[in-house]
């Protein structure tokens, strides 16, 4: 399987599909501090599109601090670099695991796209200094789920799964492929092994 046309057909498809859902969702709603409703139901009590500002990573850790900006700027770069260093180690000679990748590289350059660009688009902070806008840099999650039982799991949140966007689902997915494509190569190894 040839990465450059996974590159071509698949992550840069969906970096252009995260960036232009994220943006048309800063333009259709308002600010989250903002009084207005920002909650549009797509299917009543189970989908809706939102407008989150994370500033955290997964389920809003880190959200709110002056720290996370700047932490979270970095994981993406060390996730590239170890990225490039299994490669070259051959870590992901599996077909899914080149597919895994290349949903990665969507998810990692799309959220670190909103970290670097979307701070400095608030119209609150557009006479800020640099490092105030920079500060204020966010990734943009609309995707909000009411799934069965989660609110037993987590009272607070009334059922709803935390807010997420394109970028995210590719990194699960990708996980997902890397967890299934580790596995048959663990067992295509102890196949040989055994041969």
């Amino acid at each position: 399987m040839n990465f450059k046309y996974l590159l071509l057909f698949l992550t840069l498809p969906l970096y252009v599909l995260d960036q232009a859902t994220k943006f048309w969702t800063v333009e259709k709603f308002p600010p989250p501090w903002s009084p207005e409703t920002f909650d549009m139901p797509v299917i009543e009590n189970f989908f809706h599109l939102v407008r989150v500002h994370n500033q955290g990573v997964a389920f809003g850790f880190g959200n709110g601090t002056a720290w996370a900006p700047v932490v979270f700027l970095f994981v993406p770069v060390f996730a590239l670099t170890m990225i490039r260093i299994f490669w070259k180690k051959g870590v992901f000679n599996h077909p899914l695991s080149k597919v895994a990748v290349a949903l990665l590289l969507c998810g990692i350059f799309g959220n670190l796209t909103d970290r670097l660009v979307q701070g400095f688009l608030l119209d609150d902070f557009k006479t800020a200094s640099l490092w105030t806008r920079f500060s204020h840099g966010y990734v943009v999650d609309f995707i909000a789920l009411k799934l069965p039982l989660y609110d037993t799991l987590v009272p607070s949140s009334g059922g709803w799964w935390p807010a997420f966007n394109v970028a995210d689902s590719c990194i699960c997915v990708a996980a997902v492929l890397l967890f299934i494509g580790g596995i048959r190569d663990e067992q295509i190894a102890k196949d040989q092994a055994n041969a």
